[in-house]
């Protein structure tokens, strides 16, 4: 995707709905000139922002009767003028609308280009654009939330507050700097000092949350323990699959099984495991290394027992759980199941909510949400520790300056022509 095919002197246009049998599909349109060929296909241009139903012409021929919307600029998605069509849904409109935009010069989107243009035109920022990336990838109540309060501009607005504080301190700093001789008070520096510390103390603790990341991916469930103890029952148990083998036989499952699975509106992945125990036989060694890689990895580890094992060895972190209570009986304090009687699981879905929500509720400042935004703040992080320990005010001047630059790096502020490539050649086609 070049910069000159996205300069954005054309009309692109793109369906917007998904592909497969529908009753309507969405054509929308961006760029000068899109208000002639609404009106060629129209014959006049419809009232702003109001449906009208016309019948669409092109080369002496009817080509539907849809609705058609205008959307003159700055007011629009992209902040260009642009218009949407509301088509009968059959391949043969869609096909010949497309064939009709061409001849009347507009082109076919590439993959983000609509947000993209938003962004140029300043109507997004990087993150808000990013954000309706993850709505449209959205598969859990959790993740649409996340994503509409980040296209909401709340994690815009976070950094840019950090901008804005650093740009006072750049100018105290640059004063020091130029008037070297004017015998400025000390409470000058000493403020400074105190408020970049304050930033960098913000922004480390914004790098421990990884509320976002967890929420947007999904966090990761593993269940661990003793051959034949009940994970892989668990694991159909919970999810409502047979995704799992299930046995007499000990050591059956030799390979991690995975499960997506939506607990209260967040997403997780289920894993069950090789179970744990010496062995001599090369493939189940595999499947156990395997095993103990999932468990190092998992954001949550349900570790289950059998009747006659201690929790004694478990780690702090792992939720202990005794199986086949309808042969015996959990200790007291101690979560029990029966995936044969179903008794336990009631509870054992309540722990894991409360563990999940542990994870991934917290303060109510908005979370990172993706790699980018972690690698932006530990740069700027970088360079306010080194501004700390500056020896000279110019060099703290700059460093600085620098760290004020990595964070516009973040909502495109400043030198983005880099991301944009990298960013929006993830997005669908009518976005």
């Amino acid at each position: 995707m070049t910069s000159n095919s996205l300069s954005g002197s054309r009309v692109i246009f793109a369906l917007a709905t998904g592909a497969g049998r529908g009753a309507i599909a969405i054509m929308r349109a961006s760029g000068p000139g899109s208000s002639e060929i609404l009106t060629a296909l129209c014959g006049s241009l419809p009232a702003p922002r109001r449906a009208s139903l016309r019948a669409l012409k092109h080369g002496g021929d009817i080509l539907d009767h849809a609705v058609a919307l205008w959307f003159p600029g700055p007011n629009s998605y992209t902040g260009e003028d642009g218009f949407e069509l509301h088509l009968h849904a059959g391949p043969a409109i869609i096909s010949r609308v497309a064939d009709a935009l061409l001849d009347l010069g507009a082109r076919p989107a590439e993959p983000g280009e609509f947000t993209r243009r938003a962004v140029q035109k300043g109507r997004l920022d990087l993150l808000q654009a990013e954000a309706i990336a993850d709505l449209v990838e959205a598969e859990t109540e959790s993740q649409r939330k996340q994503a509409l309060k980040q296209a909401d501009g709340a994690l815009s607005r976070l950094y840019d507050s950090w901008a804005h504080r650093l740009r006072l301190v750049l100018a105290h700093q640059e004063a020091l700097i130029d008037f070297p001789d004017e015998d400025l008070p000390e409470e000058i520096e000493h403020s400074l000092i105190r408020e970049f510390t304050a930033l960098h103390n913000e922004m480390n603790a914004h790098l421990q949350d990884n509320r976002g990341e967890l929420m947007r991916q999904g966090l990761t469930v593993v269940i661990a323990g003793s051959p034949n103890v009940g994970k892989s029952s668990l694991l159909n148990a919970l999810s409502g699959q047979d995704a799992a083998i299930v046995t007499h036989r000990a050591g059956t499952t030799r390979d991690a099984i995975a499960v997506d699975w939506v607990l209260n509106g967040v997403r997780l992945r289920l894993i069950d495991t090789a179970g744990l125990r010496e062995t001599e036989d090369e493939i189940e060694a595999e499947g156990i290394r395997r095993a103990l890689f999932h468990v190092k990895q998992a954001d949550v580890v349900l570790h289950l027992l059998a009747p006659d094992e201690s929790a004694a060895c478990l780690s702090a972190e792992e939720i202990p759980v005794r199986t086949k209570i309808d042969i015996a009986p959990a200790p007291e304090g101690m979560l029990g199941i029966s995936t044969l009687t179903g008794d336990g699981l009631t509870e054992l879905r309540r722990t894991l909510t409360d563990r999940v929500a542990a994870l991934t509720s917290g303060s109510a400042a908005p979370p990172l949400t993706r790699a980018r935004h972690r690698a932006g703040i530990q740069e700027a992080v970088i360079h306010l520790e080194r501004a700390q320990n500056a020896s000279w005010p110019e060099l703290r001047g700059e460093e600085l300056r620098l760290s004020m630059q990595a964070l516009g790096r973040l909502t495109g502020r400043v030198d983005i022509e880099s991301l944009l490539d990298a960013i929006f050649g993830q997005f669908c086609i009518g976005k």
